[in-house]
């Protein structure tokens, strides 16, 4: 998939000057000096996913049980102030007429992820997206996450993790197969909260 948006990193470079400048950041100190340009490249880098090509394979046997991905690493930018917030996805799926590679499981997070996202939206369009492309028997998301603007700043609770849940199709629907996933997750249905 292409993905990648046009960069103009000089424009960034110039704007972050400005930015820390503002802020009382005294660019002429040592070590500063370039900061501005490696502060652009670390948010184009944030905000740009990795190309990958959707690699499907007809389910030729029938396999019709759960496959999941556990800890799939997450790190997104919290739309609201820009901090990163960083944890993991559990994504799984009931296959239909169609695996997935099961590297495409990572790279749709990441696909959702670059880019200023709130959580719940990020949880909800990677579940959306494996239904669309994949159209399985059902699909669950779930994501947790440490957000640096709640435990850097604000109220400054460190170590408070975010859980957000998407499920899809049979997995929403049918009480066993969505405390099957739920259980494979490495998740108590009955302690986190499902959405």
């Amino acid at each position: 998939m292409t993905i990648a948006p046009e960069r103009d990193l000089l424009s960034a470079e110039r704007a972050a000057e400005a930015f820390l400048s503002a802020v009382g950041v005294d660019l002429s100190a040592p070590g500063l000096a370039e900061t501005p340009m490696r502060m652009a490249r670390a948010y184009a880098e944030l905000l740009t996913p990795r190309e990958f090509v959707l690699t499907t394979f007809d389910n030729d046997e029938g396999y019709d049980e759960l496959v999941l991905a556990r800890s799939i690493p997450v790190r997104s930018l919290c739309e609201h102030h820009l901090l990163p917030f960083i944890g993991v996805a559990h994504v799984g799926y009931l296959p239909g007429d169609r695996i997935l590679g099961l590297s495409k499981l990572a790279r749709v997070v990441e696909l959702f992820a670059c880019r200023a996202q709130v959580q719940e939206r990020l949880t909800k369009q990677v579940a959306d997206w494996l239904n669309t492309h994949l159209r399985p028997r059902g699909v669950g998301v779930v994501i947790e996450a440490e957000h640096l603007c709640m435990s850097l700043r604000g109220v400054q609770a460190v170590g408070a993790r975010t859980v957000t849940s998407t499920l899809l199709g049979a997995l929403r629907d049918d009480a066993r197969s969505r405390a099957e996933f739920l259980a494979v997750a490495g998740l108590n249905s009955t302690s986190k909260g499902e959405r």
